[in-house]
């Protein structure tokens, strides 16, 4: 979530930077070379990789991994503490300033580097990882840092408006692990078997190369680097980004912790997280689209908010284009939980079955949090945003507590999908309030029609599917096509709402 905020705060900066025609051009033509190389890239990391890996080592090995990396992204914002936020901003005003401020920041973000290390460290040994698991966290603060480094290296590509090269840098960490990682699986290379400690080993080797590429590009747009550590200077820096790292903060942990705690609280939990894994996976796939959507959003809601405009029907045609089809690809999944699982993992039953049809329900509110959590980022709400994000973490802990111990990772789908809900519809209520967003009894009405005929159709088919002389994919799209027809009938959905959404950022010259 973090890297979310971080790439958007990127595309807010900008903007004050350049005359209307070059802006309209600059930013479409980037937002499409962004969207394409991720969606050509991701998809196959997630499927292709990091599925292929699993499968490789087990249940229980990945697991393990799985669960400690959910437990290194816990403290992440410490590496950033809003530092991106604040840089973004400043260099894309003052680019002749990127000299002496990367020095300063460079050398802030190594001393950051070792107190996340440093606490992260404690805060295992205290929860009791021992051995190699440690050695694995180890490896994983490690890569996060670097991680957290490539951020930093493409918020000053993006205010020194290199906008390709940071598109291409936004995947080039995943493009040199599924490299790597194709060859340790399917090359033989080593002529050793694959293991969870190959694959922690090639994203360190991935984010390392990463680093030096982007390093070698800023250096030559620099007089000379000398690093250096100012105090007044990264006080400055970490005052007016504390919100903003508390918010992030929050949102890693009720969003991260579930794994860490199945893993921790049962005997047999790094087995019982690898499960959770195997359906979160697909949830992060789906999400991607959601926060692609987002990027595209949040300068529209700022520019729209500053004007003092209306954003009612922004609101509206964001939730037509991407909250009704995450309906129908939730409930779709939902209905054919069964033939997903079976076609992406060698051993499936009711168990991890029953955890993946929880979870992808929570693409919907997920994709209700990316509009109205986005409108209420774009106002500058942080406060109210923090609120709801302590609440969210408070309920996510409570739950699992009690869940997990009886229910196991079909406890924590319940409580995820509970913990993705919550802030979904108090952000909803608060921005209802705040800009004074009114829904009329007409599309409310249209909108239970729907969700009727989504669950009763998918009902149907489920029923049914095993006597048609069909694949179950060409009656999974089927679906999906009808359901979108009935949307359309209904006026739930216009695919014309992007077009306006495009207009709006040519009429208003972003």
């Amino acid at each position: 979530m973090g890297k979310i905020f971080s790439y958007l705060s990127i595309k807010i900066s900008i903007f004050g930077n350049f005359n209307h025609s070059v802006l309209n051009k600059k930013f479409i033509v980037n937002l499409a070379l962004l969207l394409f190389v991720n969606i050509l890239v991701k998809p196959f990391w997630i499927f292709g990789i990091n599925r292929n890996v699993q499968l490789a080592v087990g249940e229980a090995d990945y697991g393990i991994y799985y669960a400690l990396f959910n437990f290194s992204l816990l403290l992440n914002i410490i590496l950033d503490l809003g530092i991106n936020n604040f840089n973004n901003r400043n260099i894309s005003q003052h680019n002749f300033l990127l000299t002496k401020h990367f020095s300063g920041i460079v050398a802030l973000k190594f001393l950051l580097g070792i107190v996340y290390s440093i606490i992260t460290v404690i805060v295992a040994l205290v929860i009791g990882y021992r051995g190699e698991q440690l050695h694995f966290l180890y490896f994983l603060i490690i890569n996060q840092f670097l991680s957290s480094f490539v951020l930093y290296i493409r918020s000053n590509l993006a205010a020194l408006q290199l906008f390709k090269t940071d598109s291409i840098m936004s995947v080039v960490d995943r493009l040199l692990m599924i490299i790597i990682c194709s060859f340790l699986l399917w090359g033989n290379i080593t002529g050793m078997q694959f293991t969870i400690e190959k694959f922690i080993y090639a994203q360190t080797c991935a984010y390392s190369l990463t680093v030096v590429a982007g390093l070698i590009i800023l250096l030559k747009r620099m007089d000379a680097f000398k690093l250096s550590f100012n105090l007044v200077f990264s006080r400055v820096i970490l005052k007016k980004s504390f919100p903003y790292a508390i918010l992030i903060l929050l949102m890693g942990f009720y969003t991260r912790i579930d794994a860490v705690m199945l893993e921790r609280i049962l005997p047999d939990g790094a087995t019982h997280a690898g499960i959770y894994a195997q359906g979160f996976r697909l949830l992060d796939a789906v999400n991607m689209v959601a926060y692609l959507f987002a990027v595209l959003l949040l300068p529209i809601f700022s520019y729209m908010i500053k004007r003092k405009e209306n954003i009612e029907e922004l609101v509206k045609i964001a939730i037509m284009l991407l909250v009704v089809p995450a309906f129908i690809v939730s409930t779709g999944c939902f209905f054919f939980r069964y033939e997903i699982m079976s076609l992406l993992y060698n051993s499936i039953d009711n168990y991890n079955v029953t955890v993946f049809g929880i979870l992808i329900f929570g693409f919907i509110t997920v994709s209700t949090t990316y509009i109205f959590g986005t409108l209420l980022t774009a106002n500058g709400s942080l406060k109210k945003l923090n609120i709801i994000a302590s609440c969210t973490l408070i309920m996510n802990i409570i739950l699992n507590f009690l869940l997990i111990p009886k229910f196991q990772a079909i406890g924590s789908a319940f409580v995820c999908l509970a913990v993705q809900t919550f802030p979904a519809i108090a952000q909803i209520f608060v921005a209802a309030k705040i800009f004074k967003l009114r829904v009329s009894s007409k599309n409310i009405v249209k909108a239970v029609l729907f969700i009727v005929i989504l669950i009763v159709t998918g009902y149907f088919i489920e029923f049914y599917k095993d006597r048609l002389q069909f694949q179950w994919y060409y009656i999974f799209g089927i679906y999906g096509v009808t359901m979108l027809t009935v949307a359309i009938i209904l006026k739930l959905f216009r695919i014309k709402g992007l077009y306006k959404i495009i207009n709006l950022k040519k009429e208003d010259s972003l």
